[in-house]
Formats: structure tokens, C-alpha cells, sequence
């Protein structure tokens, strides 16, 4: 049988792993009465946990939200991964949550282990984040639309197509996908009674979430095959995968290319072929580039030609020199 410090511990983490629990299933995982465990929920909520119980055959407890934060608990590989998600947002594409996430960490590097705030500090020490250009989309929006997909709330919002065309969106919210490059809202447009993408970048403030909606099902069930099917209708990705030739052998380049983006084939000794898997889109192509290897766009042939096109512009926004010239 745990001693009490250590079975109210135990207590908040299976309160923290599923929705709810019935006070003789505690009772039964520790070896002790319900009253036990009665006197050690009234401990947990004395401490700042906003424990809910239900009387009856069908009732039990489970860890509500509050006021106010209480202390949180995290096995050893929960506080890494913690630490090491706010480094990498630190460096991301969200706005204004910069400096936020890294005030979480110092907090969070305060309270860990030696031995883990060392492991935590190496990562920091030998990784470094690429700044790909990705657009940045606002924290709260972002919070606004988790919300409303959560809760099947309808939101209405101003929204600028690639085009620059303006118009105002009445939606019910389902899903949000980060493409590795955007943000995408995968949506049912009430007014066009049919399934949207919207890249969250292009959503003008916050939306205004409104009335209760309809619990509905992506396409497909899987909201990021969705994204990548549907986004080749405006131009940002195109119908078949892309294919690039690195003069780089296949060993050396795998581990920088995440297998669930893309597949590395090898072709000879010094060179690889590396395949979408999904439709291409200009963000891999850059994405690529910044790998910093001789590189060959291979098809289809529309991305060849917008990775000609990205070429010119590219060329034209450069200052010509005198040698240019000459």
C-alpha cells in the first residue's frame, strides 16, 4: 500500500489520464476503503485540483478546469517532451507567444530534476530552429478556432483568398492542420453548404463564435489527407507528388527528411530521389532548399514550372551589381 504524499501523486495522474473514474475503481488500484479515497480528493481540491464527483451507481470523479493553475504532474519523458514542444514554439510560426513560451520554460527548467533540466539543457544547447518564412498566424485566433472545433461552435470570420478577394465566412469548425509550413481550418462553409480549407494567415481577426453547430466528420476521417487533396484547388499544392534529385547520398540525407513527409530513394552512390506523399506543394520545394545540396526538380511538370516561376521572382528581387551589368 502507497503512503499518503505518494498515493494523492498516483491519485492526480490517473485523474489526469482518463475522463473519469468510480470511487471503488480507485479504491481497488490503491487497497484502500472509499472513504480513503474521499479524504484524499478533499486533499487534492484543498491543494488548487478542481476534482468533480457524482453521487449514484453511475458516478465517480474526474478532474475538472479551474480558476486557477494547480500543480501539475509529469513522469520524466512527459516534462522532456514539454520542454523540448516550448523551445521548438519558441522559434515557430505562431505570433506573440515567443516570449511566452520561453518564460514557461525557465519556469519549467526551475522545478525538473538535475538530471533532467541536464538533458533538457543539451537539447537546447545542440539543436537550432530554420527559419522557413512560414507565415505567422495569431495565438489567440488559433486558441478562438481549437475552441470552437472542441466545443461544435459556429464562427463567422473575414477571410482574403490567394487572389485577394475578401468575404465573410460563416462556419462550423472542425479540425486544424499544420501543413509543416500553414495553418490550415478545415470547415463546413454554412452559406456554400459545403467542406472549406482556410489558411489561417488569411483570416482577418479573431472570428466570432456564435451558436451551438452540427458534429460533423472530415471527409475522408482524416482532416490532414483532406487538406492536401483539397488545397491543390487554389493553387498551393498540385494534384500528383513531387520529385527531387539530391546529389547526395540517400544514408546522409534520410534522417533530415521526415519519413511522414516524404520517401528518400536511393539512386547510385551519390545521389537520392526524394517523393512526396502527398501533392506537391511550393512550401516543400523551399523547404528543400534550405537543406543546402544540389538539388534537380524532377516533376510533374507544373511543379517545374512553379519552381521556375519562384526562380525569375527570386532573380528579379536581387539588386544588380556593376558586374552585372558588365
Amino acid at each position: 500500500m502507497l503512503q499518503p504524499s505518494a498515493r494523492l501523486l498516483a491519485l492526480i495522474s490517473l485523474l489526469q489520464l482518463r475522463r473519469e473514474w468510480t470511487g471503488q475503481e480507485l479504491a481497488d488500484r490503491f487497497e484502500v476503503g472509499p472513504r480513503t479515497i474521499r479524504r484524499d480528493v478533499d486533499k487534492l481540491r484543498a491543494l488548487g485540483y478542481p476534482v468533480h464527483a457524482a453521487r449514484g451507481v453511475a458516478g465517480g470523479y474526474r478532474l475538472g478546469t479551474g480558476g486557477r493553475l494547480p500543480p501539475l504532474l509529469l513522469d520524466d519523458a512527459e516534462a522532456v517532451a514539454v520542454a523540448v514542444g516550448l523551445r521548438t514554439t519558441a522559434a515557430g510560426s505562431i505570433a506573440g507567444v515567443e516570449e511566452t513560451s520561453l518564460r514557461a520554460l525557465a519556469k519549467l527548467e526551475q522545478v525538473l530534476p538535475d538530471r533532467l533540466r541536464r538533458r533538457v539543457r543539451a537539447l537546447g544547447a545542440a539543436t537550432s530552429a530554420v527559419a522557413t518564412g512560414a507565415p505567422l498566424v495569431d495565438a489567440d485566433v488559433l486558441a478562438t478556432l481549437a475552441g470552437a472545433c472542441r466545443d461544435t461552435l459556429r464562427v463567422r470570420f473575414s477571410y482574403v483568398a490567394g487572389d485577394g478577394r475578401a468575404s465573410q465566412r460563416h462556419t462550423e469548425p472542425c479540425a486544424l492542420v499544420h501543413s509543416g509550413f500553414d495553418w490550415y481550418l478545415v470547415a463546413f462553409d454554412l452559406d456554400r453548404n459545403d467542406w472549406r480549407t482556410f489558411r489561417v494567415d488569411r483570416i482577418r481577426g479573431r472570428g466570432r463564435p456564435g451558436e451551438r453547430g452540427q458534429r460533423r466528420a472530415v471527409p475522408g476521417g482524416d482532416p490532414a489527407a483532406y487538406v492536401q487533396s483539397r488545397a491543390g484547388r487554389s493553387g498551393e499544392l498540385g494534384a500528383a507528388p513531387a520529385r527531387i534529385r539530391l546529389h547526395v547520398p540517400a544514408a546522409r540525407i534520410e534522417g533530415r527528411i521526415p519519413s511522414r513527409y516524404a520517401i528518400v530513394d536511393p539512386e547510385g552512390a551519390d545521389s537520392c530521389v526524394v517523393t512526396t506523399r502527398g501533392p506537391w506543394s511550393l512550401s516543400f520545394l523551399i523547404w528543400m532548399a534550405l537543406l543546402d545540396q544540389t538539388m534537380e526538380v524532377l516533376d510533374p511538370p507544373e511543379f517545374v514550372e512553379a519552381a521556375r516561376a519562384l526562380v525569375v521572382r527570386l532573380s528579379a528581387a536581387i539588386p544588380k551589381t556593376p558586374r552585372d551589368s558588365g
